[in-house]
């Protein structure tokens, strides 16, 4: 297979949505990729529609029942941080960066989910220290490239404030520019996280969100003057993605604190899980339901009935119950038991103690124990879908396609390359590109 391109440069804006759209084209470095290119501001995501799921759909071209990356964070009842799903050997099957290495391309990687001890060139993976005796640091090092990473810290770690943003974002684009110039990937896969956060704990449609969206543009500018720069202008294509957008909420339902009241899961005196028997595991705007024993009718029928009996009053802020079965058909993990959708304003979380639904203040907000926008709802909700937009070698001027699904933009990259990921979920979108 042919390659169309010599550099392909895909830039996630995490929680990017189709309503940001009409700012997009009017901000200069967007302007210019959607002048340039094609896009499709009418991305459906996946479900449930969380970071890391959605970027291993990206490299997979697969929904995350295939790619195995089901959720954020694992099943870990009862932590108050459960470990995420950083590395490599979570995702099933073949990736966009795999194939590409093998097909002797240069590969480069920034904060991508799901990349931790991955066959990247130069690879700084997205995780953090979850341990009292981790050290940042040392965990990013050990799961990427140690020599890269290092030469990135000792030119641009005093940009970084830790996690916080926008600090973050400005040390990987500055380490993303610094790549581009001393290593000309021929794929760099680069992660900017600003506007989710801002989302999270601002709202939607804050003026925090709206500076980030600013930023980002300035961001996508200084990688569009980085690969002029380099001379490989002309021979790269841009990508600019986003992953899902975000609902505003201003309840936090805690279904885990009815579990534990129903004999369901068992605490000690400190609140720490002893056993469980069902649990519910967020995934923010959508949750799974697990059922330890799946064997065991009798936990089932109680499960669907007390689950039943919450959907019946909107009030308790379930919009939907489905079967693990159900979740599947949707892509979803099929080996929950049940999967239920929040409610418009409402949220999930995995609290064991308190109140089943808190009302969100700002307070909570302030001290990190709840947001006001999150993500994780099915698809299906409205004004919910993203964003992709291309440039560039490979890339028809001024195809606008109606919809598209976030399974076909791993399939279409690799097309790009001239590789392949198999037999995909996703389709290639040929609409887009000049062959």
């Amino acid at each position: 297979m042919s390659r169309l391109t010599d550099h392909l440069i895909v830039i996630s804006f995490d929680c990017l949505s189709s309503l940001d759209f009409p700012m997009l084209e009017e901000l200069p470095h967007f302007q210019e990729i959607l002048q340039k290119g094609s896009y499709c501001k009418n991305v459906e995501t996946i479900y449930p529609s969380v970071t890391y799921p959605c970027h291993a759909t990206i490299v997979t071209g697969n929904y995350p029942k295939k790619h195995g990356v089901i959720n954020n964070t694992l099943l870990q009842p009862g932590k108050n941080s459960p470990d995420w799903y950083w590395h490599r050997h979570h995702i099933k099957g073949t990736t966009l960066y795999d194939e590409a290495k093998k097909a002797g391309m240069t590969t480069a990687a920034f904060l991508w989910p799901v990349t931790a001890k991955a066959d990247i060139d130069y690879n700084m993976p997205e995780i953090f220290a979850n341990r009292p005796w981790h050290h940042q640091i040392a965990v990013s090092l050990r799961n990427g490239s140690p020599l890269h990473q290092l030469e990135m810290n000792r030119r641009f770690g005093h940009i970084r404030k830790g996690l916080s943003q926008p600090e973050l974002d400005d040390f990987v684009l500055e380490s993303t520019v610094q790549t581009i110039k001393m290593k000309k990937p021929n794929l760099l896969l680069v992660h900017f996280t600003d506007l989710d956060t801002q989302r999270h704990y601002n709202g939607f449609s804050s003026k925090e969100a709206l500076s980030a969206i600013r930023r980002h543009d300035t961001r996508l500018g200084r990688i569009i003057n980085a690969l002029k720069e380099s001379g490989i202008y002309e021979h790269s294509t841009i990508v600019a993605l986003g992953d899902h957008s975000a609902l505003d909420e201003s309840k936090a339902v805690k279904p885990n604190v009815l579990l534990r009241e129903n004999g369901l899961i068992t605490v000690n005196n400190q609140g720490k899980v002893l056993d469980w028997k069902v649990y519910c595991k967020s995934c923010d705007g959508s949750a799974y339901i697990y059922v330890k024993d799946k064997l065991n009718s009798s936990i089932l029928k109680t499960t669907r009935e007390l689950l039943d009996r919450l959907v019946s009053d909107s009030n308790n802020g379930i919009e939907k119950v489905l079967t693990g079965e159900e979740a599947g058909m949707k892509g979803a993990d099929d080996q929950a038991a049940f999967m239920i959708e929040a409610a418009q304003g409402y949220y999930f979380k995995e609290g064991l103690e308190g109140d089943y639904i808190d009302t969100i203040t700002p307070e909570d907000v302030k001290e990190k124990r709840y947001t006001l926008a999150s993500h994780g709802y099915s698809p299906e909700k409205e004004n919910y879908t993203t964003i992709l937009m291309m440039a560039g070698k490979g890339i028809r001027s001024n195809a606008i396609l109606p919809s598209m699904h976030l399974v076909d933009e791993g399939p279409t990259f690799a097309h790009l390359l001239g590789i392949s990921l198999g037999n995909t979920d996703g389709q290639i979108i040929k609409e887009l590109l000049t062959v």
